[in-house]
């Protein structure tokens, strides 16, 4: 149950809170969908509470299952290593991490032995599990739903228990876990977290929650111009949500694409050095309205002048080989302005080749 009045007694009490927000570390980049709660923790912070972070490196091998129709892909204690290396520098962007109590949950989780994960599970009821949106329409559908699955709200309560939260933050679809954790500290005599619930923000395909799964995500540390270029192609629809959840600044919608180049160069600026929205601005401007390739393209230093082209692609940052050759078969891919098309193609190099990947990566190379 959620009780209003309880959230509001607590904030005018004068008692400094303890304010929980967790994030699984199932991809590398945090992107513009994070910012949305940890906002929200940073009006707390500001309001003189205690930002307790989870780093949900034992639940990431997991998958939160809120809101999704599909079984997450298992990831390994390395993936989730690898994947949270920056993540306090991603979240250090808009929450305070100095003045914040940073936990992994790995802390407690992986040190419970089976009579103390047994004695959890008796706190809830499978019924109360399955009763979830998300579950009830995979059992219909006769899609497979894991026993770790039915785990994971548990756990993410008892995070709640370990770090004795006054309140969570979450994403809407993040309801069902938020209330499991007010139940397993009422269960262990404690006194219930209060619940905070944010909008999801759509992607840039402007139906789906924005998530690196269905690749439509903003990320916190992609480069000036492709950040600015992704805010451009978001859907006119969500330009005022967009100002709303992810700004200070209120916009009326006179001209549509006006109000995005304001939009896309303030976001670009909230995440990067003093004037790169307003130089991302003039290369975006450059490169769709004049057809002009950007005045400032960085180098990449190749480990030869003859490489597969797929590997060259890996140097440039793309993250694996099955997204390289998918960018590559889609036409995404030019050097000097010629499309390369051939997944098994060797490129001899020179200096001062472009490389273009998207639309809005370009690199000068090195050989």
């Amino acid at each position: 149950m959620v009780i209003k009045e309880h959230l509001e007694s607590a904030l005018k009490s004068g008692e400094k809170l303890r304010i929980k927000f967790g994030i699984d570390p199932t991809s590398p980049d945090l992107h513009l969908g994070h910012t949305v709660p940890l906002r929200k923790l940073r009006q707390f912070q500001d309001a003189g509470h205690k930002a307790v972070l989870i780093i949900g490196d034992f639940t990431a091998t997991i998958g939160d299952p809120s809101g999704r129709s599909e079984t997450r892909k298992p990831l390994t204690e390395e993936d989730v290593r690898v994947n949270m290396e920056k993540y306090l520098v991603q979240a250090g962007k808009i929450i305070d991490i100095k003045n914040c109590e940073v936990r992994y949950n790995s802390e407690w989780l992986s040190k419970m032995d089976f009579r103390e994960l047994q004695t959890l599970m008796t706190q809830f009821t499978t019924q109360q599990l399955i009763e979830r949106e998300d579950f009830h329409n995979r059992i219909a559908q006769h899609k497979p739903l894991w026993m770790s699955e039915l785990m994971y709200p548990i756990l993410q309560a008892q995070d709640s228990v370990m770090v004795k939260a006054d309140i969570e933050i979450g994403g809407t679809d993040q309801k069902f876990n938020l209330l499991a954790g007010r139940a397993l500290m009422e269960k262990s005599n404690m006194s219930p977290q209060d619940i905070v619930t944010v909008p999801l923000l759509e992607g840039t395909d402007g139906v789906r929650k924005m998530s690196k799964s269905y690749d439509n995500y903003i990320a916190l540390n992609a480069e000036p111009l492709d950040m600015f270029g992704k805010v451009m192609a978001i859907p006119d629809e969500l330009i005022n949500k967009y100002y709303e959840l992810l700004t200070d600044f209120d916009r009326k919608i006179d001209d549509p694409r006006e109000s995005k180049l304001e939009l896309a160069k303030i976001i670009v600026d909230l995440y990067n050095e003093n004037g790169a929205g307003e130089r991302a601005k003039d290369e975006f401007i450059k490169l769709f309205s004049k057809h002009e390739k950007p005045e400032h393209i960085d180098e990449l230093k190749t480990s030869n002048n003859e490489l597969e082209i797929v590997d060259l692609l890996l140097q440039a940052g793309i993250e694996s080989k099955s997204e390289a050759r998918r960018l590559i078969e889609q036409g995404g891919v030019k050097i000097n302005d010629a499309v390369k098309n051939d997944i098994n193609e060797t490129v001899k190099l020179k200096d001062n080749d472009i490389l273009q990947i998207g639309k809005r990566r370009f690199f000068k190379l090195k050989t």
